[in-house]
């Protein structure tokens, strides 16, 4: 989940009011924002769900706070001035990467905390929306340091994205004061190595020109020239990517951060190629050459951006009233929604429907449930009454549930401290750390089942066994005291063709012991207890496995099923996940236990 860091003193100046640091997190947590701790500096660190992309930074935050305590209502869209500058998009650009968008923003007075604020925006839409950057990536440059080059239309204010040979132009790249090739760049420069894979297998690279040469390698790293500090107040901010769509709404969400500090949003022009020479193929690709007649997506088109329209959905009073559980008046559902920075109309007729104004910023409405949500947090879920459902039958505990809590209380009875992970996971950490191989029979190993569009690279599929949830837990906890056991219960499923959902679904045990002198015996020894607590058979013959070092790892068999692993977790794994001290492991299904 995403994690802000916000000065409680910004937030003070932006919403206009002088509340404690404990006054702001109460509120915060009625809008879904959780307290995680505060920094050595005394920032607060938020914790949201991902979706609300829009409170990435302090100014997204305070504006959702001044619709919470009234000070502001209904949809606003900052007013914009005609465009002066055109980004010309050539028809070198490279098939991989075709997309480009942008603003000029004007006025805006970024002093330090301000840059902070806008630098932290940057990176966290680039973990989230932009997934590190592969499918967007921003660049934000002082525009006083750009000269504007003549365009094929003339227009004097125009920067040209365009391709450029690995070994091609030259620029000095921030953070360094040589002049680098985009192939020194990403073979010398930190920054270069860190995102080479994202351009790697292009022929020629992405690259943004003003009238004295290259000024950006998206998306790796800008120029040093154009170096955005506290004393700009002129800002060309440009985004490249993989998806229009996504880019626009990446854009528009930074416009409104920077609105909010006082600065003037200017359209931008952005010009792609005329069909007839709109290619994304090399400009010296030969007649026979197949990609030499593929036409630019978005050919002949001319866009003026940032895109801040605003877009519509319906829902009915009746999917309002009977979701929340509250009679509303019609008004009253329309003051809710003004309350949540919509707006909202609604006709009579058989039933009340509201159509809601939804402004750019907020790319997390895909669904009326999402209005839904919307009306009940302005309402106040905490106000909600509590009534026993309307039904003549009354609920009692699934055995499955029954089973659950016997295991987690025998394991925390032995010492293990019980966590609740996500069952999202990415490929990486599922197998490739851990040396597993997808579609193996080792436990772990099974067919992942995968998101077809996921929204983070960090959470791509479900997760087949949950060890590496529980590594990834120690990983991020190498500065606590040890001995650190943990142990989770949770979901595990592969993909499985005899089932009917092609999905195969278990609940699963997984433990770790980190301590100095954590070995295969301890682990046997607290698996033992936990199967005597249940009254069934263990067996323990030796197997293999690639997470477990050899030798000292054997199957888990409970009442002569095979049904999980034990043992010790191998050097190379350790290193992956910065572990200094060994760590013995083991892992079954909880239904063995029944």
């Amino acid at each position: 989940m995403p994690v802000v860091d916000v000065d409680p003193d910004e937030l003070r100046e932006l919403t206009g009011h002088e509340k404690t640091d404990e006054e702001f997190i109460d509120d915060l947590f009625a809008l879904g924002l959780e307290f995680e701790g505060e920094t050595e500096e005394g920032e607060l660190q938020l914790e949201f769900a991902p979706d609300r992309l829009d409170r990435l930074s302090v100014e997204g935050i305070a504006r959702s706070l001044r619709y919470h305590y009234g000070d502001a209502r209904g949809v606003h869209v900052p007013d914009t001035n005609d465009a002066d500058w055109t980004i010309e998009v050539a028809d070198s650009v490279p098939d991989e990467r075709p997309y480009v968008t942008g603003a000029i923003v004007r006025g805006v007075d970024l002093d330090d905390d301000a840059l902070d604020s806008l630098i932290q925006l940057q990176e966290k839409l680039h973990a989230t929306m932009g997934r590190k950057r592969a499918k967007g990536a921003i660049g934000i440059h002082d525009l006083a340091m750009i000269k504007g080059s003549a365009g094929t239309d003339g227009e004097a204010n125009t920067v040209t994205y365009r391709g450029v040979a690995p070994d091609g132009d030259t620029f000095v790249p921030l953070d360094s004061d040589a002049e680098m090739s985009p192939a020194d760049v990403l073979a010398d420069h930190d920054t270069g190595r860190t995102y080479a894979d994202l351009v790697a297998e292009y022929d020629r690279y992405p690259a943004i020109y003003d009238d004295l040469g290259l000024f950006s390698f998206p998306p790796v790293i800008n120029g040093r020239r154009t170096e955005v500090t506290a004393g700009s107040r002129e800002l060309l901010v440009e985004m490249t990517g993989t998806d229009q769509w996504t880019i626009d709404r990446m854009l528009a969400i930074v416009c409104y951060a920077l609105s909010a500090r006082g600065a003037t949003i200017e359209d931008v022009e952005v010009a792609y190629p005329d069909a007839a020479g709109a290619t994304s193929a090399s400009p010296d690709a030969g007649a026979d050459d197949p990609d030499a007649d593929t036409p630019h997506p978005s050919a002949g088109r001319t866009l003026v951006r940032p895109d801040l329209e605003v877009t519509e959905k319906s829902v009915s009073h009746e999917r309002i009233e009977s979701t929340i559980g509250v009679a509303f008046d019609p008004d009253e559902v329309v003051d809710l929604f003004e309350r949540s920075g919509l707006d909202a109309t609604y006709t009579l007729g058989e039933e009340v429907v509201y159509d809601v104004e939804i402004p750019p910023y907020r790319v997390d409405v895909l669904h009326p449930y999402d209005l839904v949500d919307d009306v009940g947090r302005a309402y106040g879920f905490n106000d909600l009454e509590p009534r026993y459902p309307d039904v003549g039958t009354v609920g009692g505990r699934h055995d499955r549930s029954r089973l659950e809590d016997a295991a987690r209380a025998s394991l925390v009875g032995l010492g293990f401290e019980d966590l609740l992970n996500f069952h999202m996971i990415s490929g990486p950490e599922n197998y490739d750390r851990l040396r597993v191989d997808p579609g193996t029979e080792v436990l772990g190993g099974g067919d992942p089942v995968t998101i077809t569009e996921p929204y983070s690279e960090d959470y791509t599929q479900l997760r087949t066994w949950a060890l590496p949830s529980l590594l990834m837990v120690l990983e991020r906890n190498t500065h606590r005291a040890y001995p650190q056991d943990l142990a989770e219960i949770g979901l595990a499923a592969e993909r499985d063709d005899a089932e009917n959902t092609r999905v195969a679904e278990r609940r699963t045990v997984a433990a770790v012991l980190a301590r100095t002198d954590a070995s295969y015996e301890d682990a046997k020894a607290r698996l033992q207890a936990v199967c005597r607590d249940f009254d069934v058979d263990l067996a323990t013959p030796p197997t293999d496995h690639p997470t477990f070092i050899d030798g000292r790892t054997a199957a888990v068999e409970i009442d002569g099923e095979r049904v999980g692993v034990i043992g010790e977790v191998h050097p190379a794994v350790l290193v992956e996940h910065d572990l200094e001290l060994p760590v013995a492991a083991f892992e079954f299904r909880l239904d063995a236990l029944e």
